[in-house]
């Protein structure tokens, strides 16, 4: 594959940049969890729809542009449900859904007005009723919608529907996460899309743990060619310069490998294995670069307060998003063995 970025790619992506930095804020103490006024500008901006398809308004472009976006998103730990209103779900409906769904859902999504989000275990479905329960669903306590996967099929679900319960909670970083209970409602069938939004998902939250590492790493190296002890800048000391190499490798491993699995997914090429690889290297680097971020930074590392303290939360969130590592590897292996 050719890993140079497409000239909409980068386009979109500098657009993203400078609209995170004009608008976005920060809860520093994790109490929110959905910047909305960020959302609305990022609609407004076109940055939402400009990777869907032309038919719907958007720009014409796909998952490639959309992870050059959450990449740019993980840069800059926004608060903000790209990944799973416009790469998950919108996407899916633009791609399964009737004119009259992307119309009532999707539409309001792309001016930045709605939240929609995705919930892939712990449902059944009889005869069009689903039922079943999810907790820590991203983004569930702002969802206007959930796309729920029951086996063998993925229903639509209005939040406002009988039957429908939602209860907020907090996770590492934030309080936008649900609760997420449903008795007998009546869903709306997109049809056996599980696995192909499953594979986007993790692809997508891949290219957004890509910008938050990245990042992360730029800031600690930043620190460690400033920070002095013995009348030196700690970045001199082997010690530490070996964790910022080590950290280097791990984050081109995450870009090379999150880019793999998301070229194979837009050339319509088998990507199980590929996204499997990707996840792997996002939690187990993710997690390698987030605490080299902490330990480089010495004590402000671990103050709730420092701008270093929202990527090592991010990295840990994101590591754990549609499953740990070992489980994606796992699965995969069970995906081979069955072939």
């Amino acid at each position: 594959m050719d890993f140079t970025p497409s000239e909409a790619s980068a386009d979109l992506a500098a657009l993203t940049r400078r609209i995170l930095a004009d608008k976005l804020t920060h809860d520093p103490h994790g109490t929110g969890g959905f910047d909305a006024p960020l959302w609305t500008a990022l609609g407004q901006a076109g940055v939402l729809d400009a990777a869907l398809p032309s038919s719907l308004g958007g720009g014409g472009f796909g998952l490639l542009e959309q992870c050059a976006v959450l990449t740019e998103i993980g840069r800059a730990v926004a608060a903000v449900p790209y990944l799973t209103s416009i790469t998950m779900a919108a996407a899916a409906l633009a791609e399964f859904g009737t004119p009259e769904l992307v119309d009532r859902w999707v539409l309001p999504v792309l001016r930045g007005e709605r939240v929609l989000t995705v919930a892939l275990s712990g449902f059944t479905a009889s005869d069009g009723r689903v039922s079943g329960t999810e907790s820590a669903v991203p983004f569930g306590a702002y969802a206007h919608g959930f796309l729920v996967a029951a086996p063998g099929e993925v229903f639509l679900v209005d939040a406002a529907d009988p039957g429908v319960t939602v209860q907020p909670q907090q996770t590492v970083d934030h309080a936008d996460a649900a609760l997420l209970e449903l008795s007998d409602v009546a869903g709306i069938s997109l049809g056996p899309i599980g696995e192909w939004l499953r594979l986007r998902g993790t692809a997508g939250a891949c290219a957004q743990q890509l910008g938050v590492v990245e990042r992360a790493l730029e800031l600690t190296a930043a620190y460690a060619a400033e920070r002095k002890q013995f009348d030196h800048v700690i970045g001199g000391f082997q010690a530490v310069r070996q964790r910022l190499a080590d950290a280097y490798v791990d984050v081109e491993a995450v870009r090379l490998t999150s880019q793999q699995a998301v070229w194979r997914l837009a050339s319509d090429l088998p990507a199980a294995e590929a996204v499997a690889t990707a996840k792997f290297w996002a939690a187990e680097a993710g997690h390698r670069v987030a605490h080299t971020t902490v330990h480089v930074h010495g004590g402000v590392g671990i103050d709730v307060d420092h701008v270093v303290h929202r990527y090592f939360v991010a990295a840990k969130r994101l590591e754990f998003l549609f499953g740990p590592a070992t489980l994606q590897l796992l699965a995969l292996g069970d995906e081979l063995a069955a072939s």
